[in-house]
């Protein structure tokens, strides 16, 4: 059964962990839903492993859509949450704007955005326009270059400090989860105690309230970086390039295909098209 936004919650409060897997196409939600995870996230990570661009900056919004609607084809009972990409909510407007498009044309059931206190203000529009939030603060891959890169936030006490006011803040603008990326787990830990939301965990450790990894990463799709809070699942990626390998070597030395792969006619309908020939 489908799980909705009170599912979230009361799972927080019976300490039951929840699980994210990112999906962008119809055949890898279907597999996401057939494992039983409880949410999906249409991440804009789309632009890395799927499009093949140098970061999630270049995602746009067309894009976002046209990823969300086949996964959600794919995944009917599955929750899905859709990022908004990168200047999609530069401004009040754009964010409603471009929110109500995730929902209601790519038929996300909620979006989710990049950012702390200095976002709490378009949080709060979303919300009052009917549309849920979730959040996602730490390591923020949208504007990592201002991070410092890619790498771990809140190590010191001022960012620590700053990490959690975020938190809250996104929390009392009314998003209903909140993503912590790449942050000490003693951080994570502390907030997910102090928020009445559930925390979903990225590189954050074993006290959020759930976990969301890459489709990609977990399967060993992408091979071109592997962040050290990943684990993989399988290296699907090395046996497709063997699968590929077999057929190319059986197509060059005449092995594929045989007869079994092959139609042919009767003897009947061969004598009456070609005769004697």
């Amino acid at each position: 059964m489908k799980k909705m936004i009170p599912d979230f919650e009361k799972m927080k409060q019976a300490g039951e962990k929840i699980s994210m897997l990112t999906a962008y196409d119809y055949p890898s939600a279907q597999w996401v839903e057939a494992a039983g995870v409880d949410t999906i996230l249409v991440g804009d990570s789309l632009g890395m492993v799927v499009l093949g661009y140098d970061s999630t900056v270049p995602v746009t919004m067309e894009e976002m859509l046209h990823h969300t609607k086949a996964a959600r084809r794919g995944a009917p009972q599955t929750f899905v949450v859709a990022d908004m990409p990168f200047m999609s909510y530069a401004t009040l407007e754009l964010g409603i704007m471009n929110a109500g498009r995730l929902i209601k044309e790519g038929g996300a059931d909620a979006v989710k955005l990049e950012g702390g206190s200095e976002i709490a203000p378009i949080v709060q529009a979303l919300t009052r326009a009917g549309i849920p939030v979730v959040g996602h603060i730490g390591l923020t891959p949208q504007t990592a270059n201002q991070l410092g890169g890619f790498k771990v936030q809140g190590r010191d006490l001022e960012s620590a400090k700053q990490i959690a006011k975020d938190g809250h803040a996104i929390e009392q603008a009314g998003a209903f989860l909140l993503v912590l990326e790449a942050i000490p787990r003693q951080v994570a830990a502390q907030i997910t105690t102090e928020l009445k939301i559930p925390t979903i965990g990225i590189g954050a450790g074993q006290d959020c309230d759930g976990q969301v990894l890459v489709y990609h990463d977990i399967l060993g799709l992408f091979e071109r970086f592997r962040p050290k809070f990943v684990k993989q699942y399988a290296q699907l990626g090395q046996d497709a390039v063997r699968a590929m390998k077999e057929f190319n070597n059986e197509v060059k030395s005449s092995v594929f295909p045989t007869e079994e792969h092959t139609f042919g006619l009767s003897e009947g309908v061969i004598q009456k098209l070609y005769g004697d020939k």
